[in-house]
């Protein structure tokens, strides 16, 4: 949606633009791409774009797992969530950053912890593509006609406070990036079935059980606060964690934030209120 909004904004103020997305899993809270192409003529490529001027990263923390600069020209500008300041961040390579807590104006104006709006008032700032009052006109366009008109405004708002706080600054690249290493089976190279177990590949291990390689936790805003001694160690929370991120100890519960995604039922399910759902480090 952030992505139609911004090519909606652009062309209320007479450019062409196409927007889509791209998906891995369809799911909350996964991992996805999206792309906006805008221009003064009209637009025939329809391609993934693989050289952006500007890369816009609504989690932080797909900086430490996705190479996000890459293909990124020379220039170009990486537009961040975050509540840490432009020379903080490290994509690999000297470039201008603009940073925006685009989370915390979202649980402010919005109450709900969804970015896609309030990073458009970043974009605007930092960019100069559109203005601000394109980018209410986009938002407005888009979010208004498919969640109504009262939340179209508020999306507005969002953006616009977002762009009161957006930084500009500069970052140096130090870290060495690598791409995600990808593996294209041969029909032969493939498992023949989940019970035959689980095969190394370049791209790490495929098959029954491989997932817990896949650590999740980074895709949550909000983590469990867990008190002791609040705790009569009933185990509901245990039972209903769909992620079996809880684990019991002889006196204590312990959490594992490598794969909790922050869904909160935990908290909701507790009958004594020993968890809290609080915002999480760097979110």
């Amino acid at each position: 949606m952030a992505a139609q909004a911004l090519a909606s904004a652009a062309f209320e103020e007479g450019g062409y633009a196409v927007a889509f997305p791209f998906f891995g899993s369809e799911r909350r809270g996964a991992p996805v791409l999206a792309f906006t192409r805008i221009d003064k003529k009209p637009i025939r490529i329809k391609t993934q774009v693989y050289e952006p001027d500007f890369i816009v990263i609504l989690d932080e923390g797909l900086i430490d797992s996705i190479d996000v600069a890459a293909g990124l020209k020379k220039g170009g500008m990486a537009i961040i969530n975050t509540t840490r300041k432009p020379g903080e961040i490290d994509l690999g390579v000297d470039m201008k950053i603009a940073t925006v807590d685009a989370t915390g104006v979202a649980l402010e104006v919005l109450k709900r912890p969804v970015t896609n709006s309030a990073i458009l008032g970043a974009v605007a700032k930092a960019t100069g593509i559109v203005s601000m009052k394109g980018i209410e006109k986009g938002i407005i366009n888009v979010f208004g006609d498919r969640l109504g008109e009262k939340a179209g405004a508020m999306n507005a708002k969002a953006a616009q406070v977002a762009y009161d706080k957006t930084v500009i600054g500069e970052s140096k690249g130090k870290k060495k990036t690598k791409g995600a290493v990808k593996w294209l089976p041969t029909v032969h190279e493939m498992l023949p079935g989940a019970a035959i177990g689980v095969q190394d590949t370049p791209a790490g291990k495929v098959g029954m059980g491989s997932m817990v390689e896949n650590k999740t936790g980074s895709w949550k805003v909000f983590q469990p606060k867990y008190d002791k001694e609040i705790c009569t160690n009933c185990l509901t929370c245990w039972w209903a964690c769909p992620e079996g991120c809880i684990y019991r100890t002889k006196d204590k519960l312990e959490f594992d934030m490598s794969y909790c995604k922050g869904c909160g039922i935990c908290a909701n399910e507790c009958p004594v209120d020993a968890i809290e759902m609080v915002r999480g480090e760097g979110q």
